[in-house]
């Protein structure tokens, strides 16, 4: 409430406007009338609203981890289909202090401590915290002096969720003077040491890796000469920039993948294929990770490619295939691999296909990777 307060006046002052979007995860019987109670303040205020719903089953695993992937993904959906490109999340620095504290007890590493980001672009959208070194009290303090109400969600009181008991923690240090500010000052301090370390990674990367349509070929004996830490990282954000994962292969995953690249062998990782041989390693999409992917051709497709050309709703795009690939003559003129192209995305009318822009079977289309892969590895 507070971030909606605060940048519906903002861009007031600017002579622009907020559009807020509330999801109702469908867990709780309160959700809906919390989002018409988020609805009644942004018409009060004169900003526009709209609410989405969180569509599903039975949710098995972890429930807290699914919803905010949900979350992320329809907000993400609907600021592409109204042409918002900034979107701005309420996160503070109590949120970043029980995420601190959760990372410890996963005894993760420099990434792992080093909080969440400040901002960040996917899928063509940016996003912003803007909130995350004030104090969720100051906020309160701000929606109490305005005369502005808010709900509190019952489910930052289960104890079931890793998060409440972080922040229970987190009132149990306070006796011995470890409070949000001093946990978020050892986030930021981890953060200066996290981006010299991706800086470093991203300088050796560029003198030993290169991407081809989509697939990323790094030279092995580079490879073999480089740091261990920064070699982990370069491979995480292989796995990451390839698959478009949500989160990053585990420490002994990324080693054995590593491994592979020293010894000359063939590994899969999280929806990406590793071929190892001769002087190079090359890491493509897996070819069944995206066997079944369809969507609208104005859509990313397998959430880092973009399409550009004559959309059509009968049109969908779907990865070219072995099938596909062979109705393109022209393909090796290209210059890319074989395997790299049939996990290429192509425009389909049924079982028709009318173009595929990585293949040289263009006919008025493009296709583009949203975010290139050296900037990609400067943020993850």
């Amino acid at each position: 409430m507070a971030l909606l307060h605060l940048f519906a006046r903002l861009q007031a002052h600017r002579g622009g406007s907020v559009h807020a979007v509330t999801v109702d995860h469908r867990l709780r019987p309160e959700a809906a009338d919390e989002t018409q109670f988020v609805a009644r303040f942004c018409a009060s205020i004169g900003a526009m609203h709209d609410a989405l719903r969180w569509d599903h089953g039975a949710v098995a695993g972890n429930l807290q981890d699914q919803a905010r992937r949900a979350r992320y993904g329809l907000i993400g959906n609907w600021a592409r289909a109204k042409g918002i490109g900034h979107v701005v999340l309420g996160h503070t620095a109590d949120d970043q202090a029980e995420t601190f504290l959760m990372g410890l007890a996963r005894t993760a590493g420099i990434d792992g401590l080093s909080g969440m980001r400040n901002a960040w672009t996917d899928g063509g959208i940016h996003w912003v915290r803007p909130y995350l070194s004030t104090p969720r009290q100051d906020l309160r303090n701000y929606l109490t002096r305005k005369g502005i109400t808010w709900v509190e969600d019952p489910s930052n009181a289960d104890d079931r969720f890793t998060r409440v008991k972080a922040r229970k923690v987190l009132k149990a240090l306070k006796p011995l003077g470890i409070g949000v500010e001093k946990l978020t000052g050892v986030v930021a301090n981890l953060s200066l040491a996290q981006g010299t370390l991706r800086i470093a990674a991203s300088e050796r990367a560029a003198t030993m890796a290169r991407t081809e349509a989509g697939e990323v070929i790094i030279d092995r004996e580079a490879f073999r000469r480089t740091d261990p830490e920064i070699r982990r990282r370069i491979l995480k954000a292989v796995v990451l920039w390839v698959a478009r994962g949500d989160y990053a292969p585990r420490a002994d995953a990324i080693l054995r993948i590593g491994l592979a690249i020293d010894e000359g062998r063939g590994a899969t990782l999280a929806g990406v294929r590793l071929v190892a041989k001769d002087t190079e390693a090359r890491f493509t999409r897996e070819g069944k990770a995206v066997a079944g992917l369809e969507t609208p051709t104005d859509a990313f497709w397998d959430r880092r490619w973009r399409l550009t050309g004559p959309h059509d709703p009968g049109l969908r795009a779907r990865a070219l295939g072995a099938e596909g690939l062979h109705r393109c003559e022209g393909w090796r003129a290209t210059g890319f691999s074989r395997a790299a192209l049939v996990v290429t995305p192509a425009i389909w009318r049924g079982d028709t296909l009318i173009a595929a822009p990585m293949a040289g079977m263009a006919n008025g289309w493009t296709a583009e990777i949203v975010a290139g892969f050296h900037s990609f590895l400067l943020s993850h």
